[in-house]
């Protein structure tokens, strides 16, 4: 189809001032926050009800147009880069919380809600929304659905797929469809929102999402302890979960990050240490007293040098918000910044925090590692610029070498990243040519055009793409 038909046609469909045509707008939409090369789409639109997104995917799949759907672009592995022969659907504008029940504890809300405004609504009714992914006070509810989001709090309280309990979405054919309900079971018919979690906007277009609430813990005690050498730090993430502790956060950062973190925030942050462990306990109060007890004797006993209790709510969010700001922190520092999120069993910790150390070596990059230990869940981050071919070549050379790494050790590509174009290429390493061939059959019956963000997750070498 011709470019000025197409924007003729959505211009008709949602009004002119919804359709993005001018390069410099369409360049916005062009990249996420993946190291990968941006795609300029022939238009952006911004469709503002429900029934308007609607007529937008049917109409791309009439006229065979691939689509991407994009919230806040956060995402880290390319996920939102869209087709050059296609559109971007931005959800920005689909941003209410049509229903929050405090009485049944669950809530129902469009895509383009932020993270950190529903918590925050969520806990004026005395509940709780624990999915907390590090991109939150900018990143949509119905993207963290698409990526199926982590964070900090993944430990104890699980990442976003334990929170849906229904949504409604667009098929590529532009049909209405619901799946779950609002009550704590259902199992009617197939669980459609279970395979759209985290699906990448390859299967369908949310338009509403129902998710679980639970009560806002009675307590909380946070402390931060600091560690002479990194393998101490790893075995004792080890040596808690061993314990049969479960932080609510168990995060983890090298002295690189502290470093940085510390010349970001001026948070306090000491910095003659090599590792340092950020946890936090909640519940019951007693709960609380019982388990911080714990965790503070496994520090020391397992070499902590000193373990910082904080002593009220305001050193407590101090910590917590220069632990957020690392990715921040680190980005000053080199041009070009490379997140991954390799993740193990986390009695590997130890393994591929030292396996991550010699790669630095081995591929002579600089590498700073934090993340959510507790959960296995290491974000090693490469400072490079890629204008230097020769370091660049390194640098993929690393990556490769930290998938290799976690996948020996029992772990995954990636935690809460998602596969996006960036790790499509390693997928079949992890789960097998076969499982990525019977993805490829749901695909193609559900999306029998291929319009809904095509390209993402499912590549196989020689296969000619989707």
């Amino acid at each position: 189809m011709a470019k000025r038909a197409l924007i003729g046609d959505l211009e008709a469909l949602l009004g002119a001032g919804k359709v993005l045509t001018e390069p410099e707008d369409r360049a916005a939409y062009s990249y996420d926050a993946a190291v990968v090369k941006p795609v300029l789409p022939l238009a952006v639109v911004r469709p503002e009800t429900e029934e308007e997104l609607g007529k937008v995917v049917a109409y791309c799949h009439r006229q065979g147009i691939p689509l991407t759907v994009r919230g806040a672009g956060t995402n880290l592995s390319g996920g939102t880069v869209p087709h050059e022969k296609g559109i971007v659907i931005l959800t920005g504008k689909l941003d209410k919380i049509v229903e929050l029940n405090p009485e049944d504890m669950y809530a129902v809300v469009q895509p383009g809600v932020i993270t950190a405004n529903f918590a925050k609504a969520v806990e004026k009714e005395g509940l709780f929304y624990p999915p907390d992914p590090g991109s939150q006070a900018v990143s949509t509810l119905g993207g963290n659905v698409a990526e199926n989001a982590g964070g900090l709090r993944g430990l104890k309280y699980g990442v976003t797929r334990d929170y849906v309990l229904g949504l409604e979405f667009f098929s590529a054919e532009g049909d209405l469809i619901r799946t779950g309900s609002r009550t704590v079971k259902c199992v009617s018919g197939y669980n459609l929102a279970g395979l759209l979690v985290g699906s990448e906007g390859t299967l369908g277009v949310i338009s509403r999402i129902i998710l679980r609430l639970i009560p806002y813990p009675a307590a909380k005690k946070s402390m931060m302890a600091l560690f002479s050498d990194l393998r101490s730090a790893s075995e004792t993430v080890a040596a808690i979960i061993a314990a049969r502790v479960i932080p609510a956060t168990l995060e983890f950062m090298d002295r690189f990050t502290i470093d940085a973190v510390e010349r970001f925030s001026r948070a306090g942050l000491p910095g003659d240490i090599e590792a340092m462990l950020l946890i936090e306990v909640d519940g019951h109060p007693a709960q609380v007293k019982d388990e911080a007890e714990k965790v503070e004797k496994i520090c020391r006993d397992c070499g902590a040098l000193k373990v910082r209790v904080a002593e009220n709510e305001e050193e407590r969010n101090r910590v917590w918000e220069a632990r957020r700001s690392a990715l921040s922190a680190l980005a000053k520092l080199r041009p070009t910044v490379v997140l991954e999120d390799a993740t193990v069993p986390r009695s590997k910790i130890p393994e591929m925090v030292q396996a991550i150390q010699d790669i630095a070596q081995e591929y002579k990059v600089q590498i700073g590692t934090f993340g959510h230990a507790g959960d296995g869940n290491l974000h090693p981050t490469i400072l490079t610029d890629r204008r230097n071919h020769d370091e660049w070549r390194r640098v993929e050379g690393a990556v490769e070498a930290i998938f290799e790494a976690a996948l020996k050790l029992g772990g995954t590509l990636s935690g809460e990243h998602g596969i996006g174009i960036a790790k499509a290429p390693f997928l079949h390493k992890e789960v097998g040519r076969g499982s990525i061939e019977y993805s490829r059959r749901i695909k193609r019956a559900l999306d029998s055009r291929n319009i809904l963000n095509p390209g993402k997750i499912l590549w196989l070498e020689g296969s000619g793409g989707e």
